[in-house]
């Protein structure tokens, strides 16, 4: 699997949620934008059911670690979800998959890590970004670290062990490191 990027410019974020919805659809864009705010693996964020979330928070059970997530919503997310169940009020699953022909015919399932992927990789081939699901939850992690340079912060939003795990994840280097060491005077 190829590896992807944190991205690092706030107006690229916003760029890949438009052209997600100008090319993909409104739904692959509520993906990217919900998956940045929540920070899961692509397997957690799809699985989301609407009986997940209570009022403002969000409980799961993270399919590779078996943890137990627990995630209160910032208010985008809860205005996204919101709207998203007004438009689809009989689903089961956040990301229902709805397009696909015998849909109506079959039980309920999410969208396809595929479907998300190569939805992804349509926009990041575009804006020449190595983009993936995992770019949402590295995403997340970067900004939340630049914003309070914490790592272990960090390490616990992603529910990650080891620190060093968590930098290569989130795409920090030892060189900016060092420069965040050479810049801060006290």
């Amino acid at each position: 699997m190829k590896e992807v990027d944190a991205i690092k410019d706030h107006d690229t974020i916003k760029l890949i949620s438009y052209l997600l919805e100008r090319q993909c659809g409104e739904q692959m864009r509520d993906v990217w934008d919900i998956g940045l705010n929540l920070a899961l693996r692509i397997s957690d964020l799809l699985a989301i059911r609407f009986s997940d979330i209570e009022g403002d928070t969000l409980r799961i059970r993270e399919r590779k670690t078996g943890k137990l997530a627990r995630i209160v919503l910032n208010a985008k997310t809860r205005e996204r979800i919101a709207a998203i169940r007004a438009t689809h009020p009989l689903h089961v699953y956040l990301f229902q998959s709805h397009r696909s022909p015998g849909a109506c015919n079959r039980p309920p399932r999410p969208l396809t890590r595929r479907a998300v992927t190569k939805a992804f990789m349509l926009v990041g081939e575009e804006l020449k970004l190595d983009l993936g699901t995992h770019s949402m939850r590295k995403t997340r992690g970067y900004w939340l670290y630049q914003q309070c340079k914490d790592l272990g912060r960090v390490m616990r939003m992603l529910r990650h062990q080891s620190e060093a795990v968590t930098l290569r994840y989130i795409g920090i280097s030892q060189q900016q490191i060092d420069q965040d060491f050479l810049q801060l005077e006290i």
